[in-house]
């Protein structure tokens, strides 16, 4: 039986002001927590001793997030239904020496994150974000929203063989920006400006975590404003709907049969490997010690664990209009026609059939339409933290997603109506 839609087009509005004002990890699962704590969600620290109270808690962990909703009553081995997204993005990232520059140009070092499409961001606008960490062991966040850097493309007169051979950058020497003039660089002095910036106590910084961001605003794009065009959906368009979704499910008087869970990690881009990435131990101990904290057993924890579903929400790929052939011939997701269904039977997706019919369910609940995901045989199919959810934990993940094209690009494009039919489908799936 379908459920009325809780998302319309109000939520897409409400993506664009997320991914705007989330140029980094870091900032995302503050916003992220910002919207939790409106839905009645309270922060709990890992160094403290967590209580077995109803209610919805969260942690934060650098650009990491894990949040959760203890239902009235709920046993200690009751399972938990998971969207696990991730909230980093390829990008430029700053050097441990960023002052740099030569020919009389000041340029910052930065060194290459993921794998961005690296000719997406030459002649464009750039702001710098991240975290700062302070001598007395605190951090803040920092976002410098404007044009502060650029990569400058060097002029076809210059390289005429742009035109028949194509673009070829050299990541070392080719992607260093430029962000003032003169021959005195200096080390320290792009931390002493965002110190003045913050109105920070020179030497006040003394660790840093900084990467660039294209400033440009995301927009509506088409005639019909079918489309949204905008940075980083790859993922933040999924730690979005899940936040919402976990903030629906939490506020609503339906009666749950597991423990709703947002699990937005970093590192995705690179691996996952590190103390806030899906192959560290974060989201693990997280459900250990809601399991513990309510009283349970490691007989308890293994039974939750038994029973839990988790869907691995990322972005994937919409058929190209100008590239058709690079996609499977029977499978060509298109925007604006629902959330996708990733499968790889060399398990580069956790998705089985089993898994399928959970979606497929949670779907029709919502009444959302979703459509298949196949790589072409003949080319390499990308991963995501499905598979190594399920491996690491032993729990059952389907991955999912929605249809974008550009990934990995410093702008990326999707349809205008995928966003509230992905939350529509994470909420009917967390609810169970």
């Amino acid at each position: 039986m379908s459920t009325s839609p809780r998302f319309d087009r109000g939520h897409t509005d409400d993506l664009m002001s997320f991914l705007a004002a989330s140029p980094s990890p870091y900032h995302a699962v503050a916003n992220a927590a910002e919207r939790l704590e409106k839905a009645g969600f309270r922060q709990v620290t890992e160094t403290d001793a967590w209580d077995g109270t109803s209610g919805g808690k969260y942690v934060l962990r650098g650009g990491a997030i894990v949040a959760w909703y203890v239902p009235e009553g709920a046993d200690p081995h009751t399972p938990f239904r998971i969207t696990g997204t991730h909230t980093d993005s390829p990008n430029l990232r700053v050097k441990p020496r960023p002052d740099s520059g030569t020919h009389g140009w000041r340029q910052i070092a930065v060194e290459i994150y993921g794998g961005p499409l690296l000719n997406s961001w030459l002649d464009r606008d750039l702001g710098l974000s991240g975290r700062l960490s302070l001598r007395d062991g605190s951090s803040c966040l920092v976002n410098i929203d404007r044009a502060l850097l650029r990569v400058p493309q060097l002029a076809i007169h210059l390289d005429r063989s742009v035109s028949s051979e194509g673009l070829k950058l050299d990541k070392q020497r080719h992607l260093q920006p430029i962000w003032g003039l003169g021959n005195d660089v200096r080390d320290g002095d792009l931390i002493a400006f965002l110190e003045e910036e913050l109105g920070l106590p020179a030497g006040e910084v003394t660790g840093w975590d900084l990467m660039t961001h294209s400033i440009e605003p995301p927009s509506y794009l088409g005639r019909d404003k079918e489309l949204v065009a905008g940075p980083r959906m790859d993922n933040l368009l999924s730690v979005h709907a899940a936040t919402a979704a976990l903030a629906a499910v939490a506020s609503s008087d339906a009666a749950l049969s597991a423990i709703p869970v947002l699990a937005a990690f970093d590192h995705e881009e690179n691996g996952s490997q590190s103390d806030t990435g899906a192959d560290g131990p974060l989201l693990g101990s997280v459900l250990e010690r809601s399991v513990f904290a309510r009283g349970g057993s490691y007989e308890d924890r293994a039974r939750a664990f038994a029973g839990t579903v988790c869907l691995s929400s990322d972005t994937g790929h919409a058929v190209h209009p100008n590239y058709p052939e690079r996609h499977d011939p029977t499978h060509h997701p298109r925007v604006n026609g629902g959330p996708i269904l990733k499968v790889n039977v060399n398990n580069r997706y956790a998705t089985d059939g089993s898994g399928r019919a959970i979606f497929a369910a949670a779907c029709e609940k919502a009444n959302v339409p979703f459509q298949s995901f196949v790589s072409n045989n003949a080319m390499p199919c990308g991963t995501t933290i499905g598979p190594i959810t399920a491996a690491r934990h032993g729990i059952k993940t389907v991955d999912i997603g929605t249809a974008i094209l550009s990934m990995h690009s410093a702008r990326e494009l999707c349809g205008a109506q995928d966003p509230y039919l992905l939350a529509n489908a994470l909420t009917a799936f967390l609810e169970g």
